[in-house]
């Protein structure tokens, strides 16, 4: 009998196969739903223990923080184990955060997709053909399939052809008691956060920062873990446009460390090219901090009318929304108030008892 399991026979299990120790997308869609889900006395399928629940030990090397290799490692064992595990823990379902589950078994599986990013960018991913050959075949077999928002959903429906009325949408949260207002000095510093895959359009960002007349006056910190893909030629451009002291590239930045980043940043600039829903965003406007973000994907979704909403293929539009909010300190402030208003709109409460309604259907 293995360390932390106890003997139950389990109607729902979990799978948390991706949750590691530096969470972001992903591991924190999961951990933030885990404590909704209890009501359905699940049993988790993780690599640590939780307490207030049944658990079932699974290998620590499956996870993202072992680059291809961990998400080969997980495809292996979703396939080869996991059914095996379904069948001894007498499941009914198995839920899945990722858009991962065993394929021609009798396993029965609702899963969550967060984007369909690499098959809108295919020659910018390593995992467009993940994305066109394995993930068509999970959806098609799920009986049912949760998205973060209806631009996924409608991905799901276009490039997939499955019926809208197979997918439920339900919108992402963040955590409004880490993520608010601390009333703070702004400090002089434009902001991102995320990744630097090409997708999320730092170059542009980079581009547009540079073409502030006053530049000198601000700097850009860029928040997320360096790629050594992606980061060096960031790091080329900015040497080549003479702006190394004032492009900062703070790399993976502790989540107790963020809303004082965020609530002191004069604004978060977000001009991604696609986004399944932009967390990012959404965490800024419930610390009251002004958002520039894309006019494309579910952005808009996120947003309402509570940012400045640009075209993320015009730089000249980015500088332009940055200049608006350096000149014009009203605009900063209803900003902040519209996005603290549009962020309580949003609640993991809602998004988790929203999950626990779809799941229990299927039970």
């Amino acid at each position: 009998m293995n360390k932390f399991y106890h003997p139950l026979e389990n109607q729902l299990i979990i799978n948390l196969s991706i949750i590691f120790s530096q969470p972001t997308g992903i591991s924190n869609y999961a951990l933030n739903l885990i404590p909704y889900l209890k009501t359905l006395q699940p049993t988790l399928l993780a690599a640590q223990n939780y307490p207030d629940f049944n658990c079932y030990p699974i290998p620590t090397n499956l996870t993202p923080a072992h680059g291809i290799k961990g998400h080969l490692n997980r495809l292996i064992w979703t396939q080869s184990q996991l059914p095996k595990i379904y069948q001894n823990l007498k499941s009914q379902l198995l839920f899945s955060p990722i858009p991962e589950a065993p394929l021609y078994t009798n396993c029965r599986f609702i899963v969550t997709v967060l984007d369909l990013i690499p098959l809108r960018f295919p020659k910018l991913s390593p995992l467009t053909l993940y994305h066109r050959y394995y993930i068509p075949e999970v959806l098609n077999q799920a009986q049912h399939i949760i998205s973060i928002s209806q631009a996924t959903a409608n991905d799901i429906t276009e490039f997939y052809q499955i019926p809208s009325n197979k997918i439920t949408s339900i919108p992402l949260a963040c955590d409004r008691s880490h993520f608010q207002f601390l009333n703070l000095p702004t400090k002089n510093y434009f902001l991102y956060i995320g990744r630097q895959h090409p997708y999320k359009n730092l170059q542009r960002l980079i581009t547009a920062f540079s073409a502030l007349p006053n530049r000198n006056d601000y700097e850009l910190w860029l928040v997320g873990p360096t790629d050594k893909r992606y980061t060096p030629l960031l790091e080329t451009q900015v040497e080549t446009l003479g702006i190394n002291h004032l492009v900062k590239f703070l790399n993976y930045v502790p989540y107790e460390e963020l809303p004082i980043i965020i609530n002191q940043a004069l604004a978060l600039v977000f001009p991604s090219l696609w986004e399944g829903f932009g967390l990012p965003v959404l965490e800024a406007m419930a610390c009251g901090t002004p958002v520039i973000t894309s006019n494309l994907s579910s952005l808009p979704e996120v947003t309402g009318d509570a940012a400045i909403l640009i075209n993320p293929y015009n730089s000249e539009e980015i500088t332009s929304a940055m200049q608006n909010l350096i000149n014009d300190e009203e605009t900063r402030k209803q900003l902040s108030q519209q996005g603290i208003n549009r962020a309580n709109q949003f609640s993991w409460d809602k998004t988790g008892m929203a999950t626990v309604e779809v799941l229990k259907n299927y039970l």
